[in-house]
């Protein structure tokens, strides 16, 4: 009875497993700053495509798009209306040029000329609550993210062709109320204008948001609040995001956190019972507990924050903390200190400039020193998750993305016997040694960064297998 227990539990944990994979997502994500008939804006299309590739990154279908005319930008949100239609979640981001006119907020394409209030609701602009309306509006969870707080190019005309009547033309966006299941966001409060940032990178409300809506295990509310703390602190004081959210329960745009159930009974021991998934960390500590290696004592820590073996693993890296300092202080000899401090993101691995050729040498560079990773080219969640281990093992800042540094400091790790991109014999050996499942134990899961890890299906395959292995054995 106890190992059929388990075995349901185990099944349970596997299906859930598939229903995330399940999970469709789809992103709209548009730059415009070409603009033809006013001012125009160098970042946006920068903007654009760090969102777009922060938001494939999770597990996004990206309809993206820079310095789109109106016919363009109606083509792409057709697209976009086709397949969010019965999305889990369906996010919108706009970066660039947006009005208000009488308390609606319009979006301007790059070809816009608007000479009156006429021109903008005649379909110069487009209407955001229109679109949103058309695009997402069956949507499960919708996400609208509006960067185009700037000033309004075009309220001196629409106010001189006006003399008839009073046309209400403000700063920055008019305030949006968010329907059942939906965040809107801000890049300032309602009717204040947004900096575009200097010129060549991010705006500062772009920036927060690729650093903090993806983290692992971060509510998107809670990533918003830190959204609006940075970009605060970041144009001190100068400006402040705004928002306006209608959710009915939590989202997570990375690894929703497993938790404990909530008020369980105690048992007749007195032991408040476990979430299933509670199986699954206690497998993944198994796995490591006798570990040497401090990136996969840091890998259990980085996979449960609040584990119920957090302190066991601290112990642990302290007790091995004397003997892997040598080979730190090797690893580390010649390595730029502000490798140690600067953060690395999206924006700074697009600056490396790395084809797909250079991911893969990268890929295999890292399945050279044990972190092993699938030598694809794409930097998937997996090699995500395995750049994280390796810069936590090295004491770089942990994100999972690299920067110049970073990746100067990898490529130096392995000089003597160097993972060139056209070398295609080094394979990670214990991988072709390794029992199959029902013969011993488990192995440690693949944590991945987004729902409905397929390494995680995986796993619990394995354990099913053992359990079933040795119940016919007995």
């Amino acid at each position: 009875m106890r190992y059929l227990t388990l075995l349901t539990s185990l099944v349970c944990m596997a299906l859930s497993i598939g229903a995330a994979k399940a999970d469709r997502r789809v992103a709209f994500v548009v730059g415009n700053g070409s603009y033809k008939n006013v001012a125009q804006l160098p970042n946006p299309p920068i903007d654009a495509k760090a969102m777009a590739a922060t938001l494939r990154n999770v597990g996004f279908e990206v309809i993206e798009g820079s310095n789109l005319s109106r016919d363009q930008m109606t083509e792409k949100l057709l697209d976009f209306g086709r397949k969010a239609q019965g999305s889990d979640i369906a996010l919108f981001y706009y970066a660039g040029h947006g009005i208000a006119v009488s308390g609606t907020n319009y979006l301007l394409p790059v070809d816009a000329d608007i000479k009156s209030e006429m021109d903008v609701k005649l379909g110069a602009a487009i209407n955001i609550d229109l679109t949103l309306e058309q695009t997402m509006g069956d949507a499960k969870v919708k996400l609208v993210f509006l960067d185009a707080c700037r000033d309004n190019p075009f309220a001196a005309k629409i106010k001189s062709n006006a003399a008839t009547r009073s046309v209400n033309v403000q700063s920055g966006l008019a305030e949006m109320k968010s329907g059942e299941g939906t965040l809107i966001a801000f890049a300032t409060g309602p009717g204040q204008t947004a900096l575009d940032g200097q010129e060549g990178n991010n705006s500062p409300f772009t920036r927060a948001l690729i650093d903090n809506i993806t983290k692992p295990g971060v509510e998107i509310q809670q990533a918003m609040t830190s959204v609006r703390a940075q970009v605060n602190e970041e144009t001190r004081k100068g400006q402040l995001p705004w928002g306006h959210t209608n959710l009915t329960g939590s989202v997570y745009l990375n690894q929703a956190p497993m938790t404990q159930v909530a008020n369980a009974a105690p048992t007749a021991s007195g032991i408040v019972p476990a979430a299933a998934g509670d199986g699954v960390e206690l497998e993944y500590w198994r796995s490591v507990k006798e570990s040497n290696k401090p990136e996969e004592l840091n890998a259990y820590l980085t996979a449960y924050p609040n584990g119920q073996f957090k302190a066991l693993a601290l112990a642990r890296l302290a007790a091995i903390k004397s003997g892997a300092s040598t080979a730190t202080r090797t690893l580390n000899a010649g390595v730029d200190p502000a490798t140690f401090t600067d953060e690395a993101t999206q924006v700074t691995e697009d600056q490396i400039g790395l084809d797909k050729n250079k991911r893969r040498d990268v890929q295999r560079r890292l399945t050279a020193l044990g972190f092993d990773t699938k030598q694809t080219g794409v930097f998937n969640d997996e090699t995500r998750s395995v750049l994280k281990r390796w810069q936590t093992a090295r004491g770089y800042p942990s994100s999972g993305y690299l920067n110049k540094n970073q990746h100067k400091a990898l490529l130096a790790e392995i000089v003597a016997g160097p993972a060139t991109a056209s070398d295609t014999s080094q394979k990670p050996a214990r991988r072709a040694s390794a029992p199959p499942p029902s013969s011993g134990p488990a192995p440690a899961p693949q944590r991945s960064s987004s729902p409905g890890d397929a390494a995680g299906a995986a796993f619990v395959g394995g354990v099913v297998g053992g359990m079933m292995g040795g119940m016919f054995r007995r």
